[in-house]
């Protein structure tokens, strides 16, 4: 059953934030992910208006998503983000 990686972000710092996101995609595609959603344009339907990036990202499974996440090499990237580059609020959800 796939799984979904979807993330709401800020980028506070663009340079620091292009550091994380030229990483990421070749860590995703280690764990399986493919990339659905990244950037581009969005509506916020309801909500807080603070976020203004979205991802959506799919797993084979929800361990593969978990796993990608808590990886040394996602938290070696995530370290540009964590460190200013930018803010995030991440989950992952099951599919059907």
């Amino acid at each position: 059953m796939p799984a979904y990686w979807v993330a709401r972000s800020r980028v506070n710092d663009p340079v620091a934030y292009k550091k994380y996101t030229d990483l990421v995609p070749g860590i995703i595609a280690k764990f399986g992910g493919k990339i659905l959603a990244r950037g581009g344009k969005f509506q916020i339907m309801e909500g807080p208006d603070k976020f203004a990036r979205f991802v959506v990202i799919e797993f084979p499974t929800f361990e593969q998503g978990v796993a990608c996440f808590t990886s040394r090499d996602y938290d070696d990237a995530a370290a540009f983000r964590r460190n200013g580059g930018g803010e995030v609020e991440t989950i992952m959800v099951e599919g059907v």
